[in-house]
This record gives structure tokens, C-alpha cells and sequence, in this order.
């Protein structure tokens, strides 16, 4: 079960953010390649992002899998809704679904063609 006080940060941070991703370790320095990749698809995209390391605080390292019941980290919110890992991510931006997404939720990012 989520500590309540773990529970009352994450749901802070996803709910006065446009786009917070959870990952292992932090943009510049990523702790594991899905992280990497994660920050690396919204950083190509132009998206103003927070990055939360969760191996800052192993509380909330467990606390973000039980509150999204998703098993691992990166885990991307936008504009208060869970969207999933970096697996998710790459196969949303390859469709143009994640680009959608953040158009709809009034994201800014920059919409140039992927590959």
C-alpha cells in the first residue's frame, strides 16, 4: 500500500505540471536506457518536461509503480494523465499519437517530422 504522504508528492507534482516523467536518474545523466530513451523522445520533441529521479527517494521509487500500478520506471504523465513507459512513448511518437496528444492537452512541442 502507497504512503499516504508519498501518494499527496506524486500526485502534486503530476497534477501542477504539464508533463512529468518519472525516470531513473535525471535527463543529462539517465540511470538505466528506457529512462534514456524516454527523456531523449521528449527532448527531441521540444517538451518542456519535469524529470522526478526515483532513485533519489526508494519511497516514491515504489510509491509512482503502486500509484499508476505500472511495474517500472520511466513512467510519463501529461497534463494529469498516465501514459505509460518509454516502450509506449516510442511506439505513440512512431504513429504520431504522442504529437496528437500533446496538441489536444495544449502541450507546446515542436512538430517536425520523425523517422
Amino acid at each position: 500500500m502507497i504512503n499516504p504522504a508519498v501518494a499527496e508528492r506524486i500526485h502534486s507534482e503530476i497534477f501542477s505540471n504539464d508533463v512529468v516523467l518519472f525516470m531513473k536518474g535525471t535527463p543529462v545523466f539517465p540511470q538505466c536506457g528506457f529512462s534514456a530513451q524516454a527523456a531523449q523522445i521528449l527532448s527531441m520533441l521540444g517538451v518542456k518536461f519535469k524529470a522526478i529521479d526515483v532513485l533519489a527517494d526508494p519511497s516514491l521509487r515504489q510509491g509512482i509503480m503502486d500509484y499508476s500500478n505500472w511495474p517500472t520506471p520511466p513512467q510519463l504523465y501529461i497534463k494529469g494523465e498516465f501514459v505509460g513507459g518509454s516502450d509506449i512513448m516510442r511506439e505513440m511518437l512512431q504513429a504520431g499519437e504522442l504529437q496528437k496528444m500533446l496538441a489536444d492537452k495544449g502541450v507546446a512541442f515542436d512538430d517536425r517530422e520523425v523517422c
